[in-house]
């Protein structure tokens, strides 16, 4: 026996505005005149390019004759969700259901109502089993909806079913997640990459449409319809799926040689013995953020899932001068489709490189253990286990206070933090200094005054314990790394 549960998304609740002021996470100075303040995050250009073009109200002209108004109407897309509940509790079941209202809302469209099914498995030919898709039509009608989409990756079969039998499109969360990254992508990696994505995700589920699709057939066998009854159907789904591998392959090329790139400057941060810190988590968990804070950045920060895509790599230094990167990478979410782990592996892959992880987590979501959990599982895909790991809670301001004492308690490496309010920030420096790799060699050298470039060096790389200025030059105590220490090797005292 199933049952169906109702669930109100017209705001996604997991997603709370209160821990956003009009601009987002950030506060700058209330005078124009006035110096930026310590909140400053960089010019936040992208977000104002994206809101360049606003709706103005009260200006409709739209008529009540739909053959006049049929070319002249433009809104978003009405959408219902769907969702089979067969694992977990009630509770995490309702949160996924909000996290693919926030997901479709970001993709642009307006959700009316969602709908969930409680049963063992999907059903293998319509998804929600043939009775519920018939009142899911029903609902499709009473809502005025034109979209459906579901809570899981249907198979080419599932969907076409289903469409056939709600009369309206069908989606499934792994193509509405595509089309957001197609969206917010901006570099030509990551266009690339999405791109690649897309098309994977395409390949199997190309279809014809009615007769000129038909398969071969001829003579007598094709229905009985005798000689000159041969179709190209088959030839044309052919040629399409070879022209889509054909653009597959040349994506990965370019993909490829675009990691060459990307290895060769994280190649030349090895050279020079650059530590790097990767910032990584759920989606809207305020990564963006927390790299404003502490580089002011200017990366764009919004309350909205997959905001950012392109990681952006920024240099910083520790309180005690060494310099190090801060690399933010593109946020995760439950069952993030494989398609694009594969083609954002190349990306990825600054995580598994790092020195350091700084794992961010939303304090104010209703299930911050199952965000560890589902980044961590695309971490293990990309071998990003062995980083040292420091889990950074986030929104401390608006988080239940029960919530976080329950994370200190599970993890080993916690720090709590809000990227709105600067609370525990200072702290947050602090523990990546401590953390990142420390200068190992110990040297006690006499420089001559006439190098004064290896006595920078010692500054800018390594770790002073003494330093004296005497007749012969200047005397230091310090721990370096090995490049640093061999040349060092001949002015030892």
């Amino acid at each position: 026996m199933t049952a169906r549960h109702h669930i109100f998304t017209g705001q996604a609740d997991a997603l709370s505005d209160d821990a956003f002021d009009e601009d987002g996470f950030l506060v700058e100075g209330d005078s124009d005149d006035a110096a930026p303040s310590a909140l400053y995050d960089g010019d936040q250009l992208e977000r104002e390019e994206r809101a360049a073009l606003r709706r103005v109200a009260g200006l409709s002209t739209e008529l009540e004759d739909i053959s006049e108004v049929e070319y002249r109407q433009l809104r978003l897309e009405r959408v219902v969700l769907a969702s089979v509940w067969s694992e977990g509790t009630l509770l995490d079941a309702e949160n996924s259901m909000r996290e693919l209202a926030a997901l479709a809302e970001t993709a642009g469209a307006e959700v009316l109502e969602g709908v969930m099914q409680r049963r063992q498995k999907p059903d293998t030919a319509t998804y929600l089993g043939k009775g519920k898709a018939e009142e899911l039509h029903e609902i499709v009608i009473a809502e005025g909806a034109d979209t459906v989409i579901c809570d899981s990756e249907l198979a080419p079969s599932q969907r076409r079913a289903l469409e056939d039998v709600v009369k309206v499109k069908v989606i499934d969360r792994t193509a509405l997640i595509l089309d957001i990254f197609a969206q917010h992508a901006k570099s030509r990696e990551g266009k690339a990459q999405v791109e690649l994505a897309q098309l994977q995700y395409l390949l199997p589920r190309l279809r014809g449409w009615g007769d000129s699709m038909s398969r071969q057939a001829g003579g007598q066998a094709a229905g009985g319809q005798g000689m000159g009854s041969r179709g190209p159907g088959e030839t044309k789904i052919e040629l399409d799926r070879r022209r889509i591998n054909t653009r597959v392959a040349k994506l990965k090329r370019d993909i490829a040689g675009m990691k060459t790139h990307r290895d060769t400057k994280r190649g030349s941060r090895r050279a020079n013995a650059i530590p790097s810190v990767a910032i990584a988590g759920y989606t809207n968990a305020g990564k963006s953020s927390i790299l404003n804070r502490l580089t002011g950045a200017g990366v764009l920060v919004q309350n909205q899932l997959f905001a950012t895509l392109d990681p952006t790599v920024r240099r910083s230094e520790t309180p005690d001068g060494r310099e190090f990167t801060f690399t933010d990478t593109v946020g995760f979410v439950r069952a993030l489709p494989h398609q694009l782990v594969e083609a954002f592996r190349s990306t990825l892959e600054e995580v598994a490189e790092s020195d350091l992880l700084l794992h961010v987590v939303d304090g104010s979501h209703p299930d911050p253990e199952g965000q560890i959990s589902a980044v961590r599982a695309v971490l293990a895909d990309v071998d990003a286990t062995d980083v040292k790991e420091v889990i950074v809670v986030n929104k401390a301001d608006i988080a239940d206070s029960e919530v976080i004492d329950r994370l200190l308690r599970q993890e080993k490496h916690v720090i709590v933090v809000s990227a709105r309010t600067g609370k525990g920030m200072d702290a947050l420096v602090a523990l990546i200094a401590d953390e990142l790799p420390q200068p190992d060699i110990s040297v006690d050298v006499l420089v001559p005054y006439d190098r004064g470039d290896l006595v920078s060096r010692l500054h800018e790389e390594g770790e002073i314990l003494a330093s004296e200025h005497v007749g012969e030059g200047t005397r230091v105590t310090a721990r370096v790394n090995a490049d640093l220490a061999a040349e060092l090797a001949a002015y030892g005292a």
